[in-house]
């Protein structure tokens, strides 16, 4: 294994701005899920302590190790921080992962790390486990997607922000357009919205799906990126909820809040999704890497 770099990243993507897809809803709101009830009332400062974290595991079926691959001489795990260090709405940014291998290299370029089960079964479970073992309180828990290294911080920040403004949602995420040749990608999980800006569905299949049968290249279909923040109280009742058919189904931990009636904010950002699922990936991010001159 190469030995993790501390440098940190120089790029900066300042051109990318996230915005919200439509107005936030003002105002004091209690969510209501089945079997769960979570209190969002009015403070000066809502929901203003915010940590992200990088949930990461050495196992995985499709690509082993894939948090410390090397990329351009650093490990993912390590580009994915520093980038997440830049955005400007987190406190903190520690790594969750349940392997020693990836802790040790993360204490090598200076991360702080929370070690969290094997058994945890998605990333939020992960972050939910690690705000657990954080000595601090935070209201916000960004969970910011490991195998995507070149994130850019502003879509970190909106999504905080867009959890903030709208206190009836306990969870808010990001979409993009989607590229016409992934329409019927099922590894490109597709999104809808409502005309308020909240999620309606999430699904591998092409949403909207029309009676032709096939996708219409003038309609905006959206690309769900992976990354996401929750309000913390919600967090830690997540995994106490039982799976839902609709996520079983989809094989979408997102499913799982809506079908229990929570309310999740989105934001449209502008943005081309470069996230490592396999390792022909790699050399696809450096070569990209190596065009925008980032080291």
């Amino acid at each position: 294994m190469s030995t993790c770099s501390s440098s940190s990243s120089s790029g900066s993507w300042n051109s990318t701005k996230a915005w919200i897809v439509h107005g936030i809803v003002a105002g004091v709101a209690v969510a209501v899920a089945i079997g769960a009830r979570v209190y969002l009332g009015p403070t000066k400062k809502f929901r203003s302590r915010v940590v992200g974290i990088i949930p990461a595991r050495f196992a995985s079926s499709r690509f082993q190790g894939k948090p410390l691959v090397q990329i351009l001489g650093k490990p993912m795990i390590q580009r994915t921080w520093e980038r997440a260090k830049l955005a400007s709405t987190l406190d903190r940014v520690v790594v969750a992962t349940d392997d020693e291998r990836i802790r040790e290299c993360c204490h090598s370029f200076g991360a702080d790390v929370v070690m969290t089960s094997e058994s945890c079964r998605n990333g939020t479970e992960r972050c939910s486990e690690a705000i657990e073992k954080l000595e601090k309180n935070y209201d916000i828990v960004v969970n910011i997607q490991g195998d995507e290294p070149l994130i850019e911080p502003e879509i970190i920040d909106g999504i905080v922000k867009a959890l903030q403004e709208a206190p009836d949602a306990v969870f808010s995420t990001a979409v993009t357009s989607l590229k016409f040749e992934d329409a019927l990608d099922p590894n490109r999980v597709k999104c809808v919205v409502d005309n308020s800006g909240y999620a309606i569905y999430f699904s591998r299949g092409l949403i909207p799906f029309n009676k032709s049968g096939k996708a219409n290249p003038q309609f905006p279909y959206l690309l769900h990126l992976g990354i996401q923040s929750y309000d913390t109280k919600f967090l830690k009742i997540y995994p106490e909820l039982q799976p839902t058919p609709l996520q079983l189904e989809e094989d979408l931990e997102q499913l799982k809040v809506l079908e229990n009636g929570y309310k999740m904010k989105v934001i449209k950002v502008d943005h081309e999704a470069h996230g490592v699922d396999a390792p022909e990936d790699v050399e696809k991010i450096e070569s990209l890497m190596r065009e925008r001159n980032l080291s």
